[in-house]
């Protein structure tokens, strides 16, 4: 090899290597939690320590260190959303904004049969009136179907059709046959709904068949905690994720799910997480997955500067 054709190997290997070093370096920006749970395992908010070993204290620390701006709040039962909710000045010192939802749970025994149970639907309604010190609430959820025909229940029905009526979002831990079954029971067939799937289907249904639901419902989002599959060597994302990620930038966001105490344990640990893969992406589909997509979902601040 001549020493102009060594020299141009040299250099074609010095900018892969800065490329690939460019692209792992973290993600820096503002964080949307689009799935998180301030349940009473974390905080009973009417009894001391240790019946709140997670307080408000606790958990804003950890949104703020690691540049969370905003979350999707959602609580078994409704009074952790609350908690979150009322707690004005300490979230604005916080730099959080809170997105509250409303959760069909009032207890554990709830997750069985909440779409067959009309007090459920009763609770919701009673919730919606009242409201949260933060605003109105602003969707359903989060809410399992174990087996997906239950989407058909009469609550699970009625709580899809008044979902789309009231213009609110659902967060919806179900199997990809569960979501064509509740888009049915919208009054548009899921062509208007906002349904926020968690997990981007935890049963891990095929990259495939994912892009045939978006390609579907154009108001279906992707939420990616816990996916089976999505990421591979380094932590980067595998192939196949990353080439949906970049064919529907807009339709994806990230979370915690913070459904234990370990959750919180590692909430540091989730969000590093997020940000090495989302470096590994160009950096406008990295900041829409991380932030933008839920800002604009919910109408606020899409040019917020990181607090880390």
């Amino acid at each position: 090899m001549g020493s102009g054709a060594r020299l141009s190997g040299l250099v074609a290997l010095g900018l892969a290597l800065m490329g690939r070093a460019f692209a792992q370096t973290p993600y820096a920006g503002p964080l949307f939690d689009a799935h998180l749970h301030y349940n009473d395992e974390a905080c009973v908010h009417d009894t001391p320590s240790p019946g709140c070993p997670h307080p408000l204290t606790d958990v804003l620390a950890r949104m703020q260190r690691n540049g969370v701006r905003a979350v999707l709040a959602n609580s078994r039962p409704n009074a952790g959303t609350l908690a979150l909710a009322g707690a004005r000045e300490q979230t604005r010192a916080a730099g959080v904004t809170v997105v509250p939802f409303v959760r069909l749970y009032r207890n554990r025994a709830d997750y069985s049969g909440w779409f067959a149970d009309g007090t459920i639907a009763e609770m919701v309604q009673t919730e919606l009136a009242r409201g949260t010190p933060a605003g109105a609430y602003r969707g359903l959820g989060e809410f399992h179907l174990y087996d997906s025909a239950n989407a058909n229940g009469p609550v699970a029905k009625q709580l899809m059709a008044l979902a789309e009526q009231k213009d609110l979002a659902i967060l919806a831990h179900v199997d990809d046959v569960a979501i064509d079954l509740l888009m049915a029971n919208t009054p548009s067939k899921g062509q208007k709904q906002l349904l926020i799937w968690a997990h981007t289907g935890i049963s891990g249904a095929p990259v495939a068949r994912v892009d045939e639901l978006f390609a579907r419902y154009p108001r279906l989002m992707g939420e990616l905690s816990y996916r089976p599959g999505l990421t591979c060597d380094g932590g980067q994302l595998c192939p196949e994720w990353r080439a949906l990620l970049l064919k529907y930038p807009e339709r994806f966001m990230i979370g915690s799910d913070t459904w234990v105490n370990q959750r919180w344990l590692y909430y540091d640990e989730l969000m590093q997480s997020y940000r090495a893969w989302l470096g590994g992406l160009p950096a406008d589909v990295a900041r829409r997955i991380a932030w933008n997509n839920g800002a604009q979902l919910f109408g606020f601040n899409q040019n917020a500067p990181a607090t880390r």
